[in-house]
């Protein structure tokens, strides 16, 4: 029962509707002894040949006038308390999404998507159950069970009510045992749920690859297995849940047996009527209830703990890059310094980065170049603050980047990433996603400065076209430019491109380029990439070999040192020569 104490501040928070859905829930329990009662008297009446009309009418009436409250009052205790339950789901649901999105990059290299989804879905409607169906199971198996055991005892026979619950210590220790062990099988059950919505993401994200080489067999049978084991996982719940009933069943059918036995003595010896005998088998009737949900809330319970469990402990990661508490509420602008004296990622012993030092001035271009795996997409990641934690310093206009506020920062620099993910929705959509107030004309404008501008005329219905998920329906280069428009958009003091020419051809590229060069006068451009012609007008050129600063300079002074560059150049070159045939 220990969720229901790691519920309290919700349920604090909601005391009026649980507070008033209870006391509803109180009155149904003590109506409820009405009916076995009138019963009793009707079979005595009956028996010493006293029903008068009058008497059968009365006894018709207060049935009719009890179910009738009965319905009222348990339609009302449900919104009270479904309806709190639900409201419960949307908070951790809302926290869930809003730790998602205050979580940096290092989080999601740790943690699956579908591990996450199924955080957000199956998980949080076991929680919702055991603040619904959970509290209900336990104000109203208690409350009912509890009044009957008084009516029965007060009312009838004290010792006849002692005898029918013997059975109930034995049915309280089976419960806790069969509760135990379902709560560590539903947890491994959630666990394969989790991984089986991962797989299922990563497969539909993936379906091209997969078709592309021939995999889809393969990948089937993967699935297959994962969702064999979710099943195996499940039928083992299912197992120790199957055995609640047929306990609780058994030990009922003691209980019956009991009173039946010793209810007939007892007439006999003419210490309680055959009515109350009646009454008191009724009586037993309502405890059926009871002793079924005495099981179904462990069941419950031990499902909402484990989910309860796996959100905690989601919820508990501390966000890793915080905003200081006197930091500065400006968009930054002006120059920026790097001073980096060894980075490396999150549990990962070598550094990636080492000794990166270099300036540059505002409204100048930095070309990154270097092998794959050299840092180059590293280095944006550090100035938009997706890891900190290093050995070493950035600046931005004089100041360390932790100085601003994180959202401050990112307002200044508009991020073009290698992987371009665009959102199932219009393209004019997609690219206005940056500001979504910005007008068709400006959104026009972007697009003609990423040359995207007559391609999408081309599509079906223009900038209204959907573009399917993560652009789906697009080519590499049409996703590469519709990315660059969307940062254009924001129009920031800094411009990161990583590598986000590679798709297009060499006369689209140079386009984009010079249309950068005319437009972000003043404005900061950094640009990583594979093909040196992207970089070659930059005022700042540096080649990285394994984290390290081989060399630096523009691309006039690095052509005239032997090196990388010039090697790298030259090799470009004379590639483009013999693909025109040259």
């Amino acid at each position: 029962m220990r969720v229901f104490l790691d519920l309290m501040w919700f349920f604090k928070q909601e005391k009026k509707a649980y507070m008033i859905g209870t006391l509803m829930l109180l009155f149904v329990a003590m109506l409820q002894l009405v009916p076995p009662k009138v019963i009793g008297v009707f079979v005595d009446l009956v028996k010493d040949n006293a029903l008068t009309t009058n008497t059968l009418l009365s006894l018709i009436g207060v049935l009719i006038a009890t179910a009738a409250l009965m319905y009222i009052l348990r339609y009302y205790w449900r919104i009270m308390i479904f309806g709190s339950a639900v409201k419960l789901s949307k908070i951790l649901r809302n926290k869930l999404y809003h730790h998602f999105t205050s979580m940096s990059q290092s989080f999601y290299q740790k943690k699956r998507v579908g591990d996450l989804m199924a955080h957000a879905t199956n998980d949080l409607q076991a929680i919702q159950q055991t603040a619904g169906s959970g509290v209900l199971t336990l104000v109203d198996s208690m409350a009912t069970g509890g009044f009957v055991i008084i009516a029965m005892a007060a009312t009838i026979s004290w010792k006849l009510t002692l005898i029918s619950l013997i059975p109930m210590p034995l049915m309280a220790l089976l419960t806790s045992w069969y509760g135990t062990m379902l709560h560590k099988r539903f947890h491994k059950a959630q666990e394969a749920f989790s991984s089986l919505n991962d797989k299922t993401q990563e497969s539909v994200t993936g379906i091209k690859v997969i078709k592309t080489f021939g995999q889809e067999a393969e990948d089937i049978e993967d699935f297959r297995k994962q969702s064999e084991d979710v099943v195996q996982k499940n039928v083992s719940v299912a197992k120790i849940d199957s055995l609640f009933d047929p306990t609780i069943s058994i030990i009922v059918g003691i209980s019956f047996f009991l009173s039946i036995a010793f209810g007939a003595k007892y007439v006999l010896n003419e210490e309680i009527t055959i009515g109350e005998l009646v009454s008191f088998t009724t009586y037993l009737t309502l405890l059926i209830w009871p002793m079924l949900a005495f099981g179904w809330l462990f069941n419950i319970v031990e499902r909402g703990r484990a989910s309860n469990d796996r959100i905690s402990a989601l919820l508990a990661e501390k966000i890793d890059i915080n905003d200081d508490p006197i930091a500065l509420e400006l968009v930054p602008s002006g120059d920026i310094t790097f001073n980096i004296f060894e980075f490396a990622y999150p549990e990962e012993r070598e550094p990636l980065l080492k000794d990166i030092h270099f300036e540059l001035k505002r409204g100048e271009t930095l070309g990154i170049v270097g092998r794959t795996g050299a840092g180059k997409t590293t280095l944006l990641k550090l100035l938009i603050r997706e890891f900190e934690g290093f050995d070493g310093i950035i600046e931005f206009a004089g100041n360390p980047l932790s100085h601003y506020q994180l959202e401050k920062l990112r307002e200044s620099i508009g991020y073009v990433p290698q992987d371009h993910f665009l959102f199932s929705a219009t393209v004019a959509e997609n690219i206005a996603f940056t500001n979504p107030f910005a007008d068709e004309l400006e959104i026009h404008e972007a697009a003609k400065l990423a040359n995207i501008h007559e391609d999408i005329l081309q599509f079906t219905d223009g900038y209204e076209t959907v573009v399917g998920e993560r652009g789906v329906s697009l080519s590499g280069g049409q996703k590469q430019r519709i990315s660059i428009a969307r940062a254009l958009l924001m129009d920031p003091e800094v411009l990161l491109l990583d590598d986000s020419l590679s798709a297009v051809d060499a006369k689209t590229e140079e386009a984009i380029l010079t249309a950068l060069r005319q437009n972000r006068e003043g404005k900061t451009t950094i640009i990583t990439a594979h093909r040196l012609s992207a970089i070659q007008h930059a005022n700042l050129i540096i080649v990285l070999d394994e984290g390290r600063i081989v060399q630096r300079g523009t691309h006039v002074q690095l052509m005239s040192e032997n090196g990388w560059y010039k090697d790298m150049y030259l090799h470009q070159q004379l590639e483009e020569l013999v693909e025109h045939g040259g």
